[in-house]
């Protein structure tokens, strides 16, 4: 990257740094259960809202709890399940058409980041009917208040229940990009452990590992804050002591509870200090080949810590300290490094691929400006890199063992 593109970008970043205690963050409510959800409804006067969730929640039978607590309290729904691993703007326009056609008051999001990301998509393209996806991509673009939005994560992953964040792929250019505004964190979020129990192994480990990304990322960027650094740190630990028994103990309620704080402590420091390149590269494999997310990130993290070097040693190496991996004696390099095999021992051991063999060489270039517009200059990334610097990076991830 030339020296004018890396001054605009640490520029923008440094603005951005500054304007954060001015920005208006905000904090969904919490709630400990679905039970309380018919109370918060109907002291918001609303008796109808949509469902945005998939078929693999309905199928295991997830969703069911939630529609009996709905009938009881006389509150109205509908259902739509439609969503898939990386949500694209044709089930956006489903869902809101759903949502217009049955004269809805509300929207409920159970599910994982997916389903999550539709919501809050959905509700940005009601409150801007004349505004297409495409046009609300980056940041600020939607601008208005959304219909109530309440989130159920039932994955310790993705922390999108505080994000302002809805990450959604084109239906005809399959660009996956993100939309960023501070109206999409959700009003109340569930954070009830009993509906992540018994999670598939693959869905626990990916998902996991896309919490490590969130927080980490977070951590060796240039705009972390006091409080971003400490919700960095808490879920690093959480997530280090507890992904690993959720893989090979799936109904481990503690460590079930632990890793869905872990994501939610992850989704504020990120939806605060951003993420880096590895969430940049991860949508466009999402977008392009189908990639799931946290799969993506999984596979990527430690190569990209690794490519960073030197320059992370430090911050790494505090983490490493701070989740038990690296001793007080150990130097900045060796804790880091410390951190970083536990991350390829750890994709291993719950069978996470060393790499991704779908990436076509032809693809690379496309792919990589895709991830440089993504990724510059709004994610403060300890190197800045351009298109071609990119590329080289999706040549490893397709190769490495």
């Amino acid at each position: 990257m030339n020296v004018f593109s890396k001054i605009y970008c640490r520029s923008f970043q440094f603005i951005m740094k500054c304007a954060i205690p001015f920005l208006p963050y905000r904090k969904p409510i919490l709630l400990d259960s679905q039970e309380e959800i018919v109370d918060i409804l109907k002291s918001k006067k609303i008796d109808s809202v949509l469902i945005a969730t998939d078929k693999g929640i309905v199928s295991i039978g997830l969703l069911e709890p939630l529609k009996d607590i709905l009938s009881k309290g006389n509150i109205r729904f509908v259902v739509y399940d439609k969503t898939v691993p990386n949500p694209t703007s044709n089930n956006v326009e489903e869902a809101r058409k759903l949502y217009l056609e049955n004269k809805l008051q509300g929207i409920i999001a159970i599910g994982g980041g997916s389903a999550m990301d539709l919501a809050k998509a959905v509700g940005a393209r009601i409150v801007r009917p004349n505004k297409s996806i495409k046009k609300m991509k980056g940041l600020l673009h939607v601008c208005k208040r959304l219909p109530l939005l309440i989130a159920i994560p039932t994955t310790a992953g993705t922390g999108s229940e505080v994000t302002i964040a809805s990450v959604i792929t084109d239906s005809e250019t399959h660009h996956k990009y993100p939309i960023n505004d501070f109206s999409l964190i959700p009003h109340y979020a569930v954070l009830d452990y009993k509906v992540t129990l018994g999670l598939p192994k693959h869905i626990t480990s990916t998902t996991g590992m896309d919490a490590l990304t969130h927080a980490i990322e977070a951590y060796i960027g240039n705009t972390r804050t006091k409080e971003t650094k400490k919700m960095s740190k808490e879920a690093v630990k959480l997530i280090v002591e507890n992904l690993k028994t959720c893989y090979y103990e799936p109904s481990n309620e503690e460590a079930r509870k632990n890793m869905l704080l872990a994501s939610h402590y992850a989704g504020i420091a990120f939806t605060k200090s951003y993420v880096g390149y590895v969430h940049a590269i991860a949508h466009t494999l999402g977008g392009k080949y189908n990639v799931p997310h946290g799969l993506a990130n999984a596979i990527i993290l430690p190569i990209m810590l690794e490519i960073y070097g030197s320059k992370i040693y430090k911050k790494l190496g505090d983490l490493a300290r701070f989740s038990s991996l690296a001793s007080n004696d150990d130097t900045n390099e060796v804790a880091a490094k410390k951190l970083i095999s536990w991350i390829y021992k750890a994709n291993k051991e719950m069978n996470i691929p060393s790499n991704i063999e779908s990436i076509n060489l032809d693809d690379i270039e496309e792919l990589s400006i895709k991830a440089a517009s993504e990724g510059n200059p709004l994610y403060p990334v300890p190197i800045l890199m351009n298109a071609k610097q990119l590329k080289e990076i999706y040549v490893l991830i397709k190769n490495h063992n």
